[in-house]
C-alpha cells in the first residue's frame, strides 16, 4: 500500500458494510470531478491510434465522428457480491447472473451465487502450475454455453501457457463438476512474469487471448511466437478465416503483456497492457498491426507501429482487466489501486482519463460489464503483492456513468 491506503480502504469497506445487509450493500459515490476522480497522464497534443482498415474488430473509416459521453463521469459502489476470495483472476458470468471465478494460485474455479454471496468450489483445473504471475488466469464461457456447458480457461503449466475447455456439470457433487480439460491451444510461452492471460469471446463468437512476452522482449516482434500477442481463434483453437495470416492465430503483435480485452458498442477491440518503466497503454486493436514493443513504449510515433490511444505512468496504473460501458472503457489498475475511466467518441478520447476509488479497495484486477451502467470489480490484494485485510479479496458491484 502507499501513503495511508489501508486507512482509506477500511473507511470505504465500513461504508459498504453499514449501508445495507445481505450480499448486495449500498455504498457511497465518487462524484464527477470530485475527490474520487483525477485526470490521467496522457501526453497532450499526440494523436490517438488511427482507425484505419476495417476488420473483425469492427473499426471503420470515413464515417462522421460520433458523439461521446460526458467528459466527467461518476462511480457508485452499490454492493459486495462476495468476499474472502483467494487470488481471484478471471471471472465469467453465467446465464442467470451467477459468476465463475478462477483462483490463480489454487488452480480452482468457484461459483459465486450473486444473490447470497455463497462461494462453492466446482472443481480444480488439472495441470496448473502457479508461480510468479502464472497460474489459473482468464476464464470465459462458450457462446453456446446453454447447450454445450463449456468453460474455457487460460492457465500456466510446467511447460507453457495454454487454453483448455471443460464441461461444467452442475448435477455432479461440488468440487467434481468440471470435466477433463480439452486443450484447444498450447505452446504459449510462460514465465514468472508477463504471462498475459485474459481470454474473451468476441462479437464474432471467436475466442481472443492476450499473451505476454515472459520477459523475453524479442518474442513480441516474432510473428512465429505466440508471446506478446493478441490471438484470435475458433472455439476449437484453429486460426480464423480473415486473420492476418491464414495459418496463424496471431491477430496483432508487438505487445509486452496484454491483460485486458473488451469490445465497444461498434465492435472495436480494445486492449490494456503493462508498459515497462514509463508508460502503460490502452490500445485500439487492428488486425495485423504492430504495437511497437520492445522498440516503442507509449506514444513514440514510430513509422509502421501503432501508438496507444491513452497512456499512464506505471505507478498510476499497471493495468489489468477492462470493460466497456456507458461510452467509456473502464480499466482496473493493480499498482495504481484505482479504476480508470477513458471516455470515447468512437475511437477518440473526448477527455483525459479519470481515476475513481483511488486506494479505497487496494489492487484492482478484473472489470466485467453486466450491461447498461452496471459493472463488476474484482480486487487483488491476496496475489502476493498486496496488503490483504479481513474479507479480501472481494467482488463489488458498481453503477457508472
Amino acid at each position: 500500500m502507499y501513503g495511508g491506503t489501508g486507512a482509506r480502504r477500511r473507511s470505504a469497506l465500513a461504508a459498504v458494510a453499514l449501508a445495507g445487509c445481505g450480499a448486495l450493500l449500498a455504498a457511497g459515490c465518487s462524484p464527477p470531478g470530485g475527490a474520487g476522480a483525477r485526470p490521467g497522464g496522457s501526453p497532450p497534443g499526440t494523436p490517438a491510434a488511427g482507425s484505419g482498415s476495417s476488420g473483425p474488430s469492427g473499426s471503420a473509416s470515413g464515417s462522421p465522428p460520433p458523439s461521446g459521453p460526458p467528459a466527467k463521469g461518476a462511480v457508485t459502489v452499490t454492493g459486495e457480491v462476495a468476499k474472502g476470495l483467494e487470488s481471484p483472476w478471471g471471472v465469467a458470468p453465467l446465464p442467470g447472473g451467477d459468476l465463475l471465478v478462477a483462483s490463480r494460485d489454487k488452480g480452482t474455479i468457484s461459483r459465486v451465487a450473486v444473490g447470497s454471496g455463497a462461494v462453492t468450489e466446482i472443481g480444480e483445473v488439472p495441470g496448473v502450475a502457479p508461480g510468479g504471475e502464472g497460474g489459473l488466469l482468464g476464464l470465459a464461457v462458450s457462446p453456446s454455453f446453454a447447450s454445450d456447458r463449456l468453460v474455457y480457461a487460460y492457465f500456466t503449466t510446467e511447460s507453457d501457457n495454454r487454453i483448455a475447455r471443460m464441461r461444467y456439470d452442475e448435477k455432479r457433487p461440488p468440487g467434481q463438476q468440471l470435466g477433463a480439460p480439452d486443450t484447444v491451444l498450447r505452446g504459449i510461452p510462460k514465465g514468472t512474469i508477463h504471462n498475459g492471460g485474459r481470454i474473451a469471446f468476441g462479437p464474432d463468437k471467436m475466442l481472443y487471448a492476450g499473451t505476454g512476452e515472459t520477459g523475453d522482449t524479442g518474442l513480441a516482434q516474432d510473428k512465429k511466437s505466440l508471446g506478446g500477442k493478441i490471438l484470435r481463434m475458433t472455439p476449437d483453437g484453429d486460426p480464423v478465416h480473415g486473420n492476418p495470416e491464414a495459418d496463424s492465430v496471431v491477430y496483432s503483435y508487438g505487445h509486452r503483456n496484454v491483460q485486458g480485452l473488451a469490445w465497444d458498442k461498434d465492435k472495436r477491440l480494445w486492449a490494456a497492457e503493462f508498459g515497462q518503466n514509463t508508460w502503460d497503454e490502452l490500445n485500439l486493436i487492428e488486425p495485423g498491426a504492430n504495437y511497437g514493443w520492445p522498440e516503442a513504449e507509449g506514444k513514440a510515433g514510430r513509422p509502421g507501429m501503432r501508438d496507444p490511444v491513452a497512456v499512464w505512468g506505471t505507478d498510476e496504473a499497471s493495468p489489468s482487466g477492462i470493460a466497456w460501458a456507458q461510452g467509456s472503457v473502464w480499466m482496473a489498475a493493480l499498482k495504481g489501486e484505482r479504476l480508470w475511466r477513458i471516455p470515447l467518441a468512437g475511437a477518440e478520447p473526448v477527455a483525459a482519463p479519470e481515476a475513481f476509488l483511488e486506494g479505497k479497495y487496494g489492487r484492482l484486477r478484473t472489470v466485467v460489464a453486466l450491461g447498461g451502467d452496471k459493472l463488476l470489480l474484482v480486487t487483488s490484494e491476496t496475489d502476493g503483492r498486496g496488503s490483504p485485510e479481513a474479507g479480501d479479496d472481494r467482488i463489488l458491484t458498481l453503477t457508472v456513468q
